[in-house]
């Protein structure tokens, strides 16, 4: 099963670096793919793609046209959809079901920039909340995945890395060309 990402209205020059943000963030948490959506720019596959070629991995990032036909395809096909906005049930009170259909079922998260479309409310299978205030999309989505895998994600071993960091209490070692 995987889990994947849908950036929702990304807007050229106001969002270039939370939308690259949020694709550095699902994969280094563990997402597989990160969609976006509102105005295609090349530059973020390209930053990701240039990611995966220095710190290994194979995360994919795929620009939508269409992100309703893409979500509501997706819900036939059996994926659980997960919409993350202030508005919905907070996450401890949903994780555990959350967890439990990670193992039977793809899930896509959809995170905003703009107001959610009130028809997302709907087509999403379950609304999660971080908190019930405002907060940064990039801080809620490395919330619910660091819940989603309970942590297991902060030690994958990403394949074809050129680039790793050699953990330490001070000062900073990197192994290039591995």
């Amino acid at each position: 099963m995987s889990i994947e990402i849908l950036r929702l209205g990304h807007r050229l020059h106001r969002d270039y670096r939370i939308t690259t943000h949020c694709g550095l963030v699902a994969r280094a948490f563990g997402a597989t793919k990160m969609y976006y959506s509102g105005f295609e720019d090349d530059k973020i596959t390209l930053n990701l793609h240039k990611v995966n070629d220095s710190w290994g991995g194979n995360f994919e990032v795929q620009y939508l046209k269409n992100w309703r036909s893409f979500l509501k395809q997706s819900k036939l096909d059996g994926s659980f959809i997960i919409l993350c906005t202030m508005y919905g049930e907070n996450l401890p009170d949903v994780e555990q079901e959350i967890k439990s259909i990670k193992n039977n079922s793809n899930i896509i998260i959809v995170i905003g920039s703009e107001k959610i479309p009130s028809d997302l409310l709907h087509l999403s299978t379950l609304n999660v909340a971080i908190s019930n205030q405002p907060h940064s999309e990039v801080a809620a989505l490395a919330i619910i995945l660091d819940r989603i895998f309970s942590g297991k994600q902060l030690s994958i071993q990403f394949d074809k890395a050129r680039l790793k960091i050699v953990p330490k209490k001070q000062g900073k070692k990197v192994i290039y060309d591995l």
